[in-house]
């Protein structure tokens, strides 16, 4: 892997440093973060390295960055920093998928021991997914949008087709039905898969400051702006902006929005410098932009020259006969993620999930997913359907209790203060309805 990067993370600004330094020094290519925010931009299937992140940071910490990595995808090595009273926490992460983790303190030949064994790990991975994808076998757009009904195909045979091309790209779908994944998609396997992948969301941003947000600003811009910043679409030249539900952005920002398209150029708020972007524009929508167009809402100039190619993502509703074998994966995946053994999902709880409706559609699905994993219910199955009154009373008891473990993760004071119970009571009813606080994120 002769682009291989490590992305190293730490909010210490001087341990960042000297580790950088130190790693340069044994003939690695690093690029530092004092937080994991930007880090999940330059990581996808595609990425040729190795994640080492400090594991106690404010904001994001090390675990939290490792599960959202995980997300995108399981297998990109993240080795974990460690203080001397956080092993037990490392060990836990290593059981929910880190790759290895290095106690503080360590030596610079130590840490690039582990990291030269991750490196050539990954570049296994991704040698094999090549193979796999030349020789025609399941690839990894197939693997991230499973399904076999012929919208899933054709939906497949659309990304691959765009992908390879710099195309502006309108991806509509209903909510949770995979439009991101769609896009992370169509970067990852395009020649901008290694530059950064930037989701903005629309309607997150705060509108006294969504023009800095998107365009950046020179000092004394306006009030509180002491130093120059660079914008989220500076910052991502090279690579793919995301502009997640495209419908809810003011309708005079539009206009400005459709000069940057039109010319690939921005100006800070503050400065009359050009700046040229180099950047591909993916964006994304619930709903019918033609018909905003209609109600005088969404531009029609911004909307015709945005949807160079458009791609449908389907709704579960609209591909039933996949909703079994999803949810299988779904299943494996979310006991990956947390570090459970497999198990057999009963064919009951499979015609189940078959026969409801998912409004929510692949995120809800998911959900359904993780709560089986963890035992908080049998994937969608309503404690209703118990037979009897007793039944439904042990449903709802182990319910309640499963719920406290995950809002205090783990920890067992507080839940059973809350429940109003001794601790030997909660660990009486832990036992009987086979609850393990291990399957939590973080351990008391």
């Amino acid at each position: 892997m002769n682009d291989a990067k490590i992305l190293l993370v730490d909010d210490e600004e001087e341990l960042r440093r000297s580790t950088a330094q130190a790693l340069e020094l044994s003939g690695f290519s690093i690029e530092t973060f004092a937080s994991g925010d930007h880090v999940l931009e330059l990581i996808g299937y595609s990425f040729p390295g190795v994640v080492v992140s400090d594991i106690r940071m404010p904001g994001m910490d090390g675990m939290t960055l490792m599960q959202k990595i995980r997300e995108i995808d399981q297998e990109v090595p993240v080795i974990l920093v460690t203080g001397h009273g956080d092993v037990q926490l490392a060990v836990k992460a290593m059981r929910e998928g880190a790759y290895d983790f290095i106690e503080k303190p360590f030596t610079p030949e130590m840490l690039a021991g582990v990291i030269r064994r991750a490196m050539e790990r990954r570049g296994l991975v991704l040698e094999n997914r090549l193979l796999k994808a030349v020789a025609g076998k399941r690839d990894d757009i197939e693997a991230r949008l499973p399904g076999r009904t012929q919208v899933m195909v054709d939906l497949r045979y659309r990304i691959r087709a765009i992908g390879a091309s710099d195309a502006d790209t309108l991806i509509v779908g209903e909510t949770g039905a995979g439009k991101e994944v769609v896009a992370r998609a169509l970067h990852d396997i395009s020649a901008r898969a290694s530059r950064p992948f930037i989701a903005i969301n629309c309607a997150a941003l705060p509108a006294n400051l969504i023009e800095s947000e998107l365009f950046g600003h020179e000092a004394g811009a306006f009030p509180g702006a002491v130093r120059p910043r660079y914008g989220k679409f500076e910052h991502g030249r090279g690579g793919t902006i995301l502009l997640d539900e495209i419908g809810s952005m003011p309708f005079d920002l539009q206009a400005k929005f459709l000069r940057v398209l039109q010319e690939r150029v921005i100006t800070r708020l503050g400065s009359n410098e050009v700046v040229a972007l180099d950047v591909r524009f993916i964006a994304t929508s619930k709903v019918d932009l033609e018909a905003e167009v209609a109600a005088g809402r969404f531009r029609a100039d911004l909307l015709y020259r945005l949807n160079v190619a458009t791609l449908h993502v389907p709704s579960l509703s609209q591909r039933r006969a996949d909703i079994p074998l999803l949810f299988l994966q779904l299943v494996r995946e979310a006991a990956a993620r947390y570090g459970r053994d497999e198990a057999a999902v009963p064919p009951g709880v499979i015609s189940d999930i078959a026969q409801r409706d998912w409004p929510g559609n692949v995120r809800e699905l998911r959900n359904a997913a993780d709560r089986l994993v963890l035992g908080l219910d049998n994937g969608g199955r309503q404690a209703e359907e118990a037979t009897g009154l007793a039944e439904r009373v042990a449903e709802f008891e182990r319910g309640v209790i499963a719920s406290a473990l995950v809002a205090h993760g783990g920890s067992l004071r507080p839940v059973y203060e809350s429940l109003g119970i001794s601790r030997k009571t909660l660990y009486e009813k832990m036992q009987k309805y086979g609850l393990d606080k291990r399957m939590l994120i973080t351990e008391s």
